[in-house]
Parts: C-alpha cells; structure tokens; sequence
C-alpha cells in the first residue's frame, strides 16, 4: 500500500479508502454483517487504513458494522464519518444546523464504539443554515475531543471557499472517475490550497469494472438506478464502448479506473466501495503497479472521444 501524509494534519492516509455505503443493507441490495467485517479486516491486511462510513447509510446499519469490525484493532484505522443527511422514512432532510450535528455525532460516536473521530466531513451542503455557523459548532467538537479534523463533501468552490475562511479544512470528497470529470477545476482548488481530495464514485458505480455485459436492470430503490446514471440506455452503450477500449491496456478495468482516479491533481485516497474480502484485495491490487502517462493520456482521449458530453459530466 502506498500512503500520502494528508496537509494540515498528522495523518498519514492510505491512497484507497474502503467506502462502506454498501454495509448500509437497503440502496445496494441485502449484505451478509459477517461478510462486511471480513471486508474490513481485509482492508487491514492490505494496508487501507481509513474507513469512510455516514449515518444516513442504512440509517445507522454501516456505522455499527463498522463499529464491531474495528473493535480491537481500532489503531489500524482512520475512521471517517459524516453529518448532515437526516432520514425518516423515504425522507432524507439536509440538516448542517448546530443543534443537530452535536446530536449526529453523539449518535455516530455510539455506533461506532469510538471515543473520536478523526475526519468528521459535512456530507452534503444544507441552504437553510449559514456555513458559518456549522463551522462554529464543528470547532467547538473539536475543542471537546470529539472530532479531530474536518471536512466537507458535495461542496461547490464557492461554499467550501467560505467553509475555510471559518474552519481549518482538510478533506473535499466529490465525485471524481474516468466518467465523471466534473470536479476537476475543484480539485485545482483544492491542490492549490492544500486541502486533500477524496474522491468517490470511482469505479462509477461498479460499471467501471467490467462487470455487466448488457444494461442491468435495477429496483427502483437501488443506488445505481438513481445515483448513478451510466446504466442508463442514453449513457450505457457508449460507457461499454469506451470499456473495450480500456481493456486494450491489458490489466484489471477496475484497477485502471482506480490508477487513473489517483493520478488526478489533489487526490490523496480513493474511495472504493467493497462487499466482501475479494472485492477489497482485487481493488487494493491496484496499487500494485501505476498507468504510464502515454496510458493515462490515451484514457482522457478514449473518454472525449467516446462518451456523449453529459455522460462525463453527470
């Protein structure tokens, strides 16, 4: 595993992240607890030492996984989690106001058995509360010992501008793969102000490993026929023709999209989002050899030539 010393902290981060949004149980179909724990561990056997994780995944179901898998090797790992998405029922509310993330995080402490959290991130923004004012109460966690730095995902520049200006930040998550381009001017931003870059999404999905020969049809409360657009009919052809092209590169598609996402100016992890011990070390494999730039070139020119403009833009 390679690590990357994250600026404006002591933590020395692993360049994949596992991404646990799938413990959740519900958008991602059923999964096995014991399976997910087997996941974690072999996250520590292939040297990954952050575990992303939120509340609102499973309404609490992957934080208390991933709270039993860490107990006893809690040193290993950089636990990260988030605040701001609030479910009740199909609801889902954005909620960055003072009194609930004290509540959030008390919660989020609980289920995952820890005294604190090291990288505590906004997850999406909420228009209805001042920036400044969430940023006031993240300080105040810190100050407390609760949390030890702070995030924010799903920020545009502008907002995540005016976070900093309040608050010392030290991670941006956004969305960033082969088929997703959007945050690039955000990353710059990040890398020009030494705030790391978490991306998620990477593998777009699971499409981006090759995996699905036809377009797949998904229930309708599944992440990938909602969050994720490339199964699609508009989107999906043209992703599989650019997935031939990619398979001339002659390794994994899963870790190319992996390499490639990791290559990108301001990433320090990647997320990737695992459901069993196989799929964590046939990812972590990834980093067991690096795209040349002649390869990542012929990526980015693959992609323009390929996908529809919206497709790389979702």
């Amino acid at each position: 595993m390679k690590y990357v010393k994250l600026p404006n902290t002591d933590m020395d981060m692993s360049v994949l992240t596992l991404g646990t949004w799938v413990f959740s149980g519900d958008v991602w179909g059923a999964v096995k607890e014991q399976e997910c724990r087997d996941a974690v561990a072999a996250a520590a056997d292939c040297g990954i030492n952050v575990i992303d994780t939120a509340p609102i995944y499973g309404y609490g179901a992957a934080e208390i996984i991933v709270g039993k898998a860490v107990r006893g090797c809690r040193g290993r790992f950089l636990i990260a989690t988030k605040c701001g998405l609030i479910g009740r029922g199909r609801e889902i509310r954005h909620d960055l106001s003072p009194g609930s993330i004290r509540r959030e995080v008390e919660d989020s402490l609980r289920r995952l058995g820890v005294e604190r959290i090291d990288l505590y991130q906004c997850h999406w923004p909420d228009p209805d509360t001042a920036i400044e004012s969430t940023m006031e109460a993240l300080r105040g966690l810190q100050q407390q010992g609760k949390i030890r730095y702070i995030g924010v995902s799903n920020f545009d520049q502008a907002l995540l501008e005016r976070a900093r200006r309040c608050a010392c930040i030290v991670t941006s998550q956004n969305p960033g793969s082969i088929l997703d381009r959007s945050g690039e001017t955000l990353f710059r931003f990040c890398q020009e102000r030494q705030i790391g870059v978490l991306t998620y999404g990477s593998l777009a999905g699971g499409i981006l490993t090759g995996k699905y020969d036809q377009a797949p049809r998904f229930k309708s409360g599944d992440a990938r026929s909602f969050f994720y657009k490339y199964y699609s009919p508009k989107h999906f052809e043209p992703t599989r023709q650019l997935l031939e092209k990619l398979r001339s590169l002659g390794q994994p598609l899963n870790q190319i999209a992996l390499n490639w996402a990791r290559r990108q100016p301001g990433v320090v992890s990647v997320l990737c989002g695992c459901r069993n011990a196989a799929q964590v070390r046939d990812n972590a494999a990834a980093i067991a050899w690096d795209l040349s730039e002649e390869q990542t070139r012929l990526i980015d020119e693959w992609a323009k030539q390929t996908l529809d403009p919206g497709a790389a833009n979702l």
